[in-house]
């Protein structure tokens, strides 16, 4: 289970793009993760005129590590850890460590 998944509200902690928010949009093998307008790079793309593809300079998300990143709590709105535990029936669920609260999954 992955303290940080696909969808959820993160915000930067260190780095060039500290203090922004975004969703995450992938997970990269536990250690990096893709949010959406967060460490973006310039891509010099070649024109494709079967795919339709335009050439030209394209910003793009870069990976950032797991670690530059922490689960954004939506009751206090910081940032916060994020821990696991059992529920009475035996679920694995994550919670907020600060507040105890559990994380509610989106679908």
């Amino acid at each position: 289970m992955r303290k940080i998944r696909r969808g959820d509200e993160v915000i930067v902690i260190t780095g060039k793009d500290k203090d922004k928010l975004g969703n995450v949009v992938r997970v990269i093998k536990d250690k990096r993760v893709i949010v959406e307008n967060i460490n973006l790079a310039k891509r010099h793309t070649r024109a494709n005129p079967m795919q339709n593809i335009a050439g030209g300079i394209v910003d793009k998300e870069m990976p950032i590590h797991i670690s530059n990143v922490a689960l954004i709590n939506p009751t206090t709105n910081k940032a916060d850890r994020v821990g696991f535990k059992y529920l009475e029936d035996n679920t694995k669920v994550r919670y907020f460590k600060s507040t105890g609260e559990v994380i509610t999954e989106k679908t």
